[in-house]
């Protein structure tokens, strides 16, 4: 623990020598973890490793504060606070959890917790709701000593609980607005987009003469406007390629669901249409409803080029980014067809001064962007990558001038060993061998790409013993061999998949 944090413990604990708290949760070093803690603050803390243990303690013994995961044996910790609440509505809970869907936050926030902590746990973040319910708490408790005395101090007191409900609100939108970024950390090709959407959002707003209010509503729905893509599969929303019509139809569905989880929380209420209506197209031929023209709250159309904008002006793997002025004639070529003429209008002069950031683009950055892209490109028998990886990164290679080097191994006579042992033994065989090329060849990747014929890939040269390899008992014992081929692809005119083949 730095100094820092020592300090903010040590300052809390001070103002929590009067309370004590109930720990739920039921992954036991995690529970010893936070316990721990805990302690430090607070001069008494039980845990439970369940729901069900939790609530027995709780009506056993007194808590002032509860803090739950949510996903749990035997009773999770939604069921812990509903029960909870039916013997103290006014309980202070927290929840910790690493369960990201929306369904779990929308029940935690009808519940009334004061904060819901996404694991893994920030201390920081910890430590801010823990001061907030201590002061609630405090404020609450001073309140019931000092509700006899003069009326001035109890109004007093009164703005201090008023205070606290605002930061109880604030904590929501904290909550909200990290789901955002959770959702746009999936994937490299979001990240940011929700904030550009909004700024340009407000921008044209503010240029068409609305309101301040609208501004700052339409600023707000913007960085919420995709929230609904949390329902989206993750193989769907970090598809590095362009989707098919039936992925296409599942990532239209963002749009309703965005509506569906902010409908319900009071506070989000207001901006739940807006967000509704942002891909409905001025001609009726957009989702979900096929609003057309009027029937589009003002703010949805704007929101509509704001979002289409960036869009096009962020790279993707199978699309390039368009240029400011490429992409704004777009707009412009489409207004009164998918666009409302007087948003366009407004919007040509606001983005015609917008700065892209070139580094916005969706190929991976890093060692774990590279993974995490590359899982999509797996051979689901061997995880060896497949021969659409191959074709992305060879065409990549060419692209950015790398010195490749790609040897292709062929396995001789592996029709016949599936013919005598069975596809299974094949199949495990190929897993192996995967396993053998990965070790051997650490520093190449690793392609299947026709059934029994396996790419080794290096940015620089790599030998291959081929005599190794089939003196390899697997090879040797039955009757199977290997072959080889080198490419240099410097000398080659090789860039794609397809161009691979015909070399072959």
């Amino acid at each position: 623990m730095n100094d820092d944090l020592k300090g903010k413990v040590n300052s809390l604990q001070k103002k929590a020598k009067k309370f004590s708290v109930l720990y739920v949760e039921d992954e036991p070093d995690l529970r010893e973890k936070i316990a721990l803690f805990l302690r430090k603050i607070f001069p008494h803390v039980d845990t439970a490793a369940d729901g069900k243990e939790g609530l027995e303690k709780y009506l056993q013994n007194s808590y002032d504060i509860v803090i739950t995961d949510i996903l749990m044996p035997k009773m999770n910790g939604l069921e812990l606070i509903r029960n909870i609440r039916q013997k103290n509505e006014k309980q202070e809970v927290i929840v910790i959890s690493a369960y990201t869907d929306s369904e779990y936050l929308t029940q935690s926030i009808q519940l009334e917790v004061t904060g819901y902590i996404i694991k893994p746990v920030n201390f920081d973040q910890a430590l801010k709701v823990l001061e907030q319910s201590i002061d609630k708490l405090s404020a609450f408790r001073e309140n019931e000593m000092y509700k006899t005395k003069l009326e001035t101090m109890v109004q007093e007191r009164t703005r201090e609980v008023l205070q606290l409900q605002e930061i109880q609100v604030e904590n929501y939108e904290q909550a909200i607005h990290s789901f955002v970024k959770m959702i746009e950390g999936r994937d490299t090709y979001t990240g940011g987009h929700s904030e550009r959407v909004a700024s340009y959002s407000r921008d044209i707003a503010k240029d068409m003469g609305l309101k301040e209010e609208d501004c700052e509503l339409i600023y707000e729905a913007g960085i919420l406007h995709d929230i609904g893509k949390i329902m989206t599969p993750d193989a769907i929303l970090l598809k590095p390629g362009a989707l098919t019509d039936g992925e296409y139809g599942l990532i239209k569905e963002h749009a309703t669901a965005g509506y569906e989880i902010l409908v319900e929380v009071p506070m989000y209420k207001h901006l739940a249409e807006i967000v509704y209506a942002h891909h409905e197209r001025y001609d009726g031929g957009g989702y979900p409803r096929g609003l057309k023209a009027e029937e589009i709250p003002l703010l949805s159309r704007i929101m509509s080029v704001a979002d289409t904008f960036d869009a096009m002006t962020t790279s993707r793997i199978y699309k390039s980014r368009k240029t400011t002025s490429e992409a704004i004639q777009e707009l412009k070529n489409l207004s009164g067809v998918w666009y409302d003429p007087l948003v366009i209008k407004s919007a040509v002069k606001v983005l015609a001064s917008v700065e892209i950031e070139q580094s916005i683009n969706q190929e991976p950055c890093s060692h774990m962007d590279d993974e995490r892209f590359a899982y999509f490109f797996k051979d689901p028998l061997t995880h060896a990558y497949n021969h659409f990886y191959l074709d992305f990164i060879l065409q990549k290679s060419k692209d950015e001038s790398k010195d490749i080097c790609l040897n292709i191994i062929y396995i001789k006579k592996f029709t016949l060993y599936n013919q005598q042992f069975g596809w299974s033994q094949g199949d495990e065989f190929l897993i192996n061998f995967v396993f053998y090329l990965q070790n051997e060849f650490n520093a190449c990747k690793v392609f299947r790409i026709f059934g029994d014929d396996f790419v080794l890939l290096k940015e620089t040269h790599q030998d291959v013993d081929i005599d190794k390899i089939n003196a390899l008992p697997q090879f040797k014992d039955n009757n199977l061999y290997c072959e080889k081929k080198h490419f240099d692809l410097r000398e080659t005119k090789i860039s794609s998949y397809k161009e691979l083949q015909e070399e072959i």
